[in-house]
């Protein structure tokens, strides 16, 4: 996990937060929630990249711990 608080709102996403969370199994990237420029909040779950609706920074730590855990399950 990275999150940076920004002195000013990321344009994409109206919040001042700038992160990476990402789980990594064997070397694989199989969850990564991110907000790179020019794409906004968004999340990979394997290769598919769908959007992220943030909605606040404990909100995105949960989400993140909450996909882990339902990937563990399958």
């Amino acid at each position: 996990m990275t999150i940076w608080r920004l002195p000013d709102p990321v344009a994409a996403g109206g919040h001042g937060f700038k992160y990476r969370l990402a789980f990594v199994v064997e070397g694989v990237c199989v969850l990564r929630f991110d907000n790179e420029a020019g794409k906004g909040d968004h999340k990979h779950v394997g290769t598919e990249e769908v959007p992220y609706a943030f909605g606040s920074l404990a909100q995105l730590v949960r989400d993140f711990w909450d996909e882990i855990e339902q990937w563990r399950l399958e």
